[in-house]
């Protein structure tokens, strides 16, 4: 029997925490965001089109699998029941960071297992943004992606006891891979937001497409912080913006008229279609989740969590109609009240929360 190495532990172990805290009661931030309610509708449910374009493609549906899971005997068996998933219900897929398979070659079937699947679906490879432009093109190769996933976690490596300290070269890493990669670049957060500080950074690299995967879900100081024996740092529980508060900097960020133009996602925290809407409403264009798709996919099985998918597609057809929102970029017409901490940080960062409620 294959022992699994120290790497291959790790993302057990991942999964094994994120499991774990799906089951836990946390604060929900997309409860700071309310509709305001208008009593008629001129769309009809057949006129309801869920079509978003990001990275450069077309996707049928508005929320996808984000980046998760990989790297051992585990993981693989839980990308397998993803992709089918993916491939049934049409949803675009994220992997989890291929960074073990550049090293462990016996990882590789883990992600591979992806494409295999879901030979005619969009994938996404996903790696750290430590990795130079080679290892970009050998995680797209390993996975045949349509895009890549790079992803930045400084609290996450702060905190894992055999994390990275030096973070000087992501910058230069993320723009050769923007100039040099034959599929579009996708950077991500891991939970802990963006600020229009850092988007406008990315820009400025060249990136196109952004998620500003914010605090909410699964929460990866805590996930590194239980594999530590020494020094905790549970006090780091809420560091950075959640998602809402991530989507009002990327608002910020768009309205000022020499920002260039740039796709935006959503994730972190996503509980189902009413956070969807919400997220696509604060201007996402695509919402991916993880945590959720984790959780069920282990508990309840393939079949359930396909069921799952149709229903929240349902929901979200039925909360347009409501809304009068035939399509998804018509979200951005829908007048949405901001309270609690969510308004306190438009008010701090000087964001027109107002002018969301008035559009």
């Amino acid at each position: 029997m294959h022992q699994p190495s120290i790497n291959e532990q790790r993302k057990n172990d991942h999964v094994a925490h994120a499991l774990e805290q799906q089951t836990k009661q946390t604060l929900h931030p997309f409860d700071d965001i309310r509709f305001v309610y208008h009593s008629f509708s001129n769309t009809t449910l057949d006129e309801i089109d869920l079509t978003t374009t990001w990275a450069g493609h077309d996707h049928s549906l508005p929320f996808y699998i984000n980046g998760m899971t990989g790297g051992s005997e585990f993981t693989k068996s839980i990308n397998q029941k993803l992709a089918i998933v993916a491939r049934e219900s049409g949803l675009s897929m994220a992997s989890g960071s291929v960074s073990i398979a550049m090293k462990e070659s016996h990882a590789h079937d883990s992600f591979t297992i992806i494409r295999k699947e879901n030979p005619d679906g969009f994938v996404m490879a996903n790696l750290g943004a430590h990795h130079n432009l080679e290892n970009a093109k050998r995680a797209v190769d390993l996975l045949q992606a349509n895009a890549l996933q790079i992803h930045l976690n400084i609290p996450q490596e702060v905190v894992m006891p055999e994390g990275d300290r030096d973070f000087s070269m992501w910058s230069k890493n993320i723009e050769d891979m923007v100039q040099h990669l034959n599929v579009p670049v996708i950077v991500k957060e891991v939970g802990f937001g963006m600020s229009r500080e850092t988007i406008e950074r990315l820009l400025s690299l060249g990136v196109k497409t952004i998620d500003v995967s914010g605090r909410g879900g699964t929460n990866f100081i805590m996930i590194e912080n239980n594999r530590r024996d020494q020094l905790d740092f549970s006090d780091l529980a809420y560091w950075g913006q959640t998602t809402p508060e991530s989507l009002l900097e990327a608002y910020s960020a768009r309205s000022n008229p020499s920002t260039p133009s740039f796709d935006l996602l959503a994730s972190g925290g996503i509980r189902g279609y009413l956070d969807i809407i919400k997220a696509l409403s604060l201007g996402a264009q695509g919402v991916g989740l993880s945590g959720k798709f984790l959780w069920m996919v282990h508990e309840e099985g393939v079949d359930k969590t396909i069921q799952w998918v149709k229903q929240q597609e349902e929901a979200i057809r039925s909360l347009m109609l409501m809304l009068d929102t035939p399509t998804i970029q018509d979200l951005d017409t829908t007048q949405l009240i901001l309270q609690g901490d969510l308004k306190d940080w438009a008010i701090a960062r000087g964001i027109d929360w107002q002018a969301l409620a008035n559009r």
